[in-house]
């Protein structure tokens, strides 16, 4: 008669020891012991939990001074949650989740949600702040010295390095003898225990501040004279180095009519809430706005203003020839390379692969700026070398040649690294086999080597192609997207999306922030869409292989 086999939670006895359960139950007893942490980990771990709350501390300031209780709240219960899951000994893979995921956030999600909704606003210069920011502004920079201005004894300094910290006014009334300290948030009183006056009234020494000599002042006179310290009957300015005056805001704003008076001159320029602007009746508009929501103004812009939509489109085609023909070439060429040496009769393939990765180790900046100077008309090595007086960049073709040129140089030995050990992955078996069956090298390379390839590199290609449609450095450190048409100053014909959207944003007419963010959004779509369908025709061939 056979004996029954214990169950899962039946128990064995052996005679002089305690009953053991067998099975599940018994298992996740002993896993309930929980490796001790080492000194080496607990220091690691209240070192970066100390960090959090530091970090969490230094940003709480400022959302408090600002009043954001909302993101106060958020930071409050990340850091709790941060706490809580270091400091239990449960939700292993949360804890290897969790940072990553916040990273993630930080520097990924938030980056692009602030992008797009940037892109729905006026946000640029003169439209930065609040409607009573651009009123206060609009006041303080009609400010005029009127007959009885309240004059003041000047010292400039800075609060810290004098050639780049933030400029203060130091003021000593000749009536009062009283010293204050202004700059752009107002006017504060100073203690007289604080400050050093001379017999003229001039201040020379007051804590906290370092004060300027004539010198340094005057490398920040431009500075100096654009400062504007608000008071509560007009604002303060500088006369000179020495003196200052307290002069009457000629713009007032009136609340009934919603516009800015010009007392002087009596035009008056109307709110207009669409724009963020202060609107005459001849469509003057004053320079300090305000940042509104424009809806999809940016987005329509681009795809119907001519002076926008023109060079964009004509831009785009060239921008696509630019990724691919950078991608493309260089990979050939680095394929082209890694078949050669990785063939059994090569020699000295070590010393050649070495040679070859040279460019992949330089500075890629660096090595821009070497073959700008390289193809230079006059005294580049290019025209030196084959005798020819080709203006590289003064031409539109040429410059794009060289553009390709330089690219096809940096961009090959990472090709040729990736194709060399996608190369030593692919069976030889494979490759004799079509040999045996007579296949030419040709056709063993086309049916069997190059599929294999395409699809352990298709990822890599893609990237490539996104990081190339993108690539501000390449055009910025050599044609600086020129050569220029004569009527077209803020668009080259070598300049990319990004660097064009750069020019049109931030050139001399003033940071547009809103329709920089409305065409990252467009160039964004289109390298979304590329890597979509490549990564979808990539699955089909793995398929097809696997």
């Amino acid at each position: 008669m056979s004996t029954p086999l214990p169950g899962p939670g039946s128990a064995t006895q052996t005679p002089g020891r305690e009953p053991v359960r067998s099975g599940l139950p018994g298992k996740s007893r002993t896993a309930r012991h929980h490796a001790p942490i080492t000194a080496t980990g607990l220091v690691v771990k209240v070192v970066l939990l100390g960090l959090a709350a530091g970090i969490a501390i230094w940003a709480a300031f400022p959302l408090v001074e600002a009043g954001h209780w909302i993101g106060l709240a958020i930071l409050a219960a990340t850091t709790a949650g941060l706490f809580y899951l270091y400091l239990t000994r449960r939700h292993i893979p949360a804890k290897y989740l969790v940072p990553g995921t916040l990273f993630l956030i930080a520097f990924q999600v938030f980056p692009v949600l602030y992008t797009a909704s940037t892109a729905f606003t006026n946000f640029g210069d003169g439209h930065r702040g609040s409607k009573d920011d651009a009123i206060v502004a609009i006041q303080t920079s009609s400010v005029k010295q009127v007959p009885g201005s309240t004059e003041y004894s000047l010292s400039i300094a800075t609060k810290g390095d004098p050639a780049t910290g933030p400029l203060v006014f130091l003021l000593s009334d000749p009536k009062t003898r009283e010293v204050s300290a202004g700059d752009a948030d107002g006017l504060h009183r100073l203690d007289p225990g604080q400050v050093t006056v001379s017999p003229t009234g001039k201040v020379t020494a007051a804590d906290g501040y370092t004060v300027l000599n004539f010198g340094e002042a005057s490398v920040r006179s431009k500075e100096i004279t654009d400062l504007i310290v608000p008071t509560s009957g007009g604002a303060i300015r500088s006369n000179g180095l020495s003196r200052a005056y307290e002069g009457t805001a000629l713009r007032a704003y009136d609340a009934g009519c919603d516009c800015v008076k010009d007392s002087e001159t009596g035009k008056t320029w109307t709110a207009d809430a669409t724009t963020g602007s202060f609107v005459a009746a001849d469509g003057e508009r004053l320079a300090q706005g305000w940042k509104v929501n424009v809806g999809l103004k940016n987005f329509s812009r681009v795809l119907t203003d001519p002076d926008i939509s023109g060079p964009f489109f004509g831009t785009l085609l060239w921008n696509f020839a630019f990724a691919i023909g950078s991608t493309g070439l260089t990979f050939l060429l680095g394929m082209a390379i890694a078949l050669a040496l990785h063939s059994p009769r090569m020699r000295g393939t070590n010393f050649y692969r070495v040679l070859l990765i040279l460019p992949y180790a330089m500075p890629s900046f660096a090595m821009l700026l070497v073959w700008r100077d390289m193809f230079n008309t006059d005294f580049g090595l290019v025209n030196n070398l084959f005798g020819l007086g080709v203006d590289w960049f003064g031409q539109t073709w040429s410059a794009r040649a060289a553009v390709l040129l330089v690219q096809l140089w940096l961009g090959y030995p990472y090709m040729f690294l990736v194709a060399t050990g996608a190369l030593q992955a692919i069976p030889s078996e494979l490759t004799e086999a079509t040999s045996v069956d007579g296949a030419t090298p040709w056709q063993s390379f086309r049916a069997v080597t190059l599929p294999l390839l395409l699809v352990a590199l298709s990822p890599l290609l893609i990237a490539s192609f996104a990081y190339n449609f993108n690539n501000v450095n390449a055009i910025l450190f050599t044609t600086e997207g020129g050569p220029f048409a004569p009527d077209n100053p803020t668009n080259g014909a070598t300049d990319l999306l990004i660097t064009y959207t750069y020019r049109l944003a931030f050139g001399a007419q003033g940071a547009e922030y809103g329709m920089a963010a409305a065409v990252s959004i467009f160039i964004f779509a289109i390298v979304a869409t590329v890597s979509a369908i490549s990564f979808s025709r990539t699955r089909k061939q793995e398929e097809v292989y696997s």
